[in-house]
């Protein structure tokens, strides 16, 4: 690992954190559930791309830029997609509508991720496009016993799984005990789940041996991961939201199709939030998208900038839950002020930084470590240990003749200071800020004269 320190990750499946040994080293293969792409993304959303997307650079230190896989899908398969799509493209087909309707809301979340300053994953399967892989699974699962045609579905049989639960450590009575036994009397056991559903002919389909119809949720993610990462792989993240049913029911299918004991080797999940201490929900009021943070004044009157987003994320670990509130972006904004906008060069990441990282992704120690780093550390280092966390400050790029003006303001400025007229000098000072030009007063070591300077607030 070349002086980087032993990666040791919590696994939701061993409920332990352990050192973290991959499968092949020369290629690392890490896979998350990413968005459907029916609406803009919320914030709730934001939290796996920051989490993952700071694994995705740590291992990518590790183990080397070309040596990690890092796939997460687009979910583009949905009775609401597919509705609107049959809805609003009626002359086109199948696969050409959902992309019609799902474009806009794609290149978003997209766009999102990247202003979150997110790198971009390997691979960004669509699950439109897998059709075929997810057919394959669910013809394996019937020929090896472990699913049946029942009522114009194909369904998953729990019961022929002697471990099923695993991973939520949920047992098939418990799940039982609070199923709808009378509206699923056509299942052979009520914790059985949908693998394909049959369309009418009003609704969208694909042919399948079972007849026209559409997968289930949880086969998608089984015949994405498999298609680009194997069998068998590394990690599998996603929110904590998903350990049950989707994450175990992933397990279930993948296993039994490929008579492996296991799917992936670690699990990771991260922490709910709530926005200023409340669930987020339509109904509380408190929802907001990432799109609306960035680029309306929905959230506290004014729009953040990806990074103080990114940041605030950062300084609450990942398995913790999250309280996403003014206060904290305001605490992040401050930090990233102070923080210089450097370059890594060839410097490494400073071990403490590093440290903290490779222990379950500790990101919150990592800021600190950080913070310290600014105030009194090598810049380069700085720089390259920020950049692992992907909260390295941009230098900002000023137009000449709009450096010029400004020069000209802040002169105008001291000169109004000079003569003692603060109102006129404190109206420049505020016009410039809210420009986002930020003064900086002192003194002239020699003559003791006031002297200004200026910098562009990131």
């Amino acid at each position: 690992m070349g002086g980087t320190p032993e990666l040791k990750l919590y696994n939701t499946l061993t409920r332990e954190k352990s050192v973290f040994k991959p499968i092949d080293a020369e290629n690392v293969r890490m896979y998350v559930c990413g968005p459907t792409v029916y609406d803009y993304a919320h914030i709730g959303n934001a939290r796996p791309v920051i989490v993952f997307d700071v694994l995705f650079r740590l291992l990518r230190h590790v183990y080397g830029e070309s040596h990690v896989t890092y796939a997460r899908n687009i979910t583009d398969v949905d009775d609401k997609i597919n509705a609107r799509a049959l809805r609003d493209y009626p002359g086109l087909s199948l696969n050409a509508a959902i992309r019609a309707v799902t474009e806009k809301t794609e290149k978003q979340f997209l766009d999102d991720a990247l202003a979150l300053g997110s790198l971009e994953p390997t691979v960004q399967p669509r699950a439109t496009d897998n059709i075929a892989e997810m057919i394959e699974i669910i013809e394996r699962l019937i020929a090896r016993g472990h699913a049946y045609q029942a009522s114009g579905e194909v369904l998953f049989d729990t019961k022929s799984m002697a471990d099923y639960g695993q991973l939520s450590k949920r047992n098939l009575d418990e799940q039982q005990a609070g199923a709808r036994v009378a509206v699923d009397a056509h299942k052979k056991s009520p914790g059985d789940f949908v693998l394909w559903k049959l369309s009418d002919d009003n609704e969208p389909g694909w042919e399948s041996p079972w007849g026209r119809g559409r997968p289930g949720w949880h086969i998608e993610c089984s015949a994405m991961s498999g298609r680009y990462l194997g069998d068998v792989f590394d990690i599998h993240g996603g929110g904590l939201d998903l350990i049950f049913p989707h994450h175990e029911n992933e397990i279930a299918q993948s296993r039994c199709a490929h008579g492996t004991t296991v799917m992936a080797n670690v699990w990771m999940h991260n922490g709910f939030l709530q926005v200023e201490g409340r669930k987020m929900s339509k109904s509380e009021g408190n929802f907001v998208t990432i799109y609306e943070l960035l680029h309306t004044e929905t959230f506290a009157g004014r729009q953040w900038p990806g990074e103080v987003l990114r940041l605030a994320m950062l300084m609450t670990h990942y398995r913790e839950p999250i309280d996403f509130s003014v206060k904290r972006l305001e605490e992040a904004e401050r930090l990233l002020a102070k923080w210089p906008a450097a370059e890594p060069g060839d410097a490494k990441p400073d071990e403490t930084v590093l440290n903290a990282l490779a222990d379950d992704l500790n990101t919150v120690a990592a800021v600190q470590a950080l913070h310290a780093l600014a105030q009194s550390g090598d810049p380069a280092v700085f720089a390259a240990s920020a950049a692992l966390l992907g909260v390295l400050p941009k230098k900002t790029e000023i137009d000449e003749a709009v450096a010029a003006e400004i020069d000209t303001r802040v002169k105008a400025r001291l000169e109004l200071l000079k003569a003692k007229n603060f109102a006129e000098a404190d109206k420049i000072r505020d016009t410039l800020a809210a420009e986002g030009i930020q003064l900086k007063d002192g003194k002239d070591a020699e003559t003791g004269e006031r002297v200004t300077t200026w910098e562009v607030k990131r």
